[in-house]
């Protein structure tokens, strides 16, 4: 069973409860035990704009409750994709669809 979410991060919603018109929405996703720990397979979120690589997205997570803390803890071990495509923390998140986190792929 799958479970989704739509989230507007309520930090940087306007007065009138909008988003704000610069912040970028982008799909989450959580894959094997990062998914587990957060509780969700993928959400819709707005996120601030100082939040510009996957390094600083990681950062903003870990501060949206206990379970995105624990998934994060070993942020060093998490993996990173942009629109299905592998990534380094440094990597710029601007203009992406879809951000995918897992935890290293091993086996042979």
């Amino acid at each position: 069973m799958t479970i989704s979410k739509l989230v507007y991060a309520t930090p940087w919603l306007t007065d009138a409860g909008h988003v704000e018109a610069d912040a970028m929405m982008v799909t989450l996703r959580y894959f094997a035990w990062v998914r587990e720990r957060v509780g969700i397979a993928d959400e819709l979120v707005a996120l601030p704009v100082s939040v510009t690589t996957i390094a600083d997205l990681i950062v903003w997570l870990k501060t949206r409750g206990p379970e995105y803390a624990h998934a994060f803890e070993r942020a060093d071990v998490i993996r990173a994709a942009i629109d299905q495509v592998h990534v380094k923390p440094s990597a710029s998140i601007e203009g992406a669809r879809e951000i995918a986190f897992f935890p290293p792929v091993t086996g042979g």
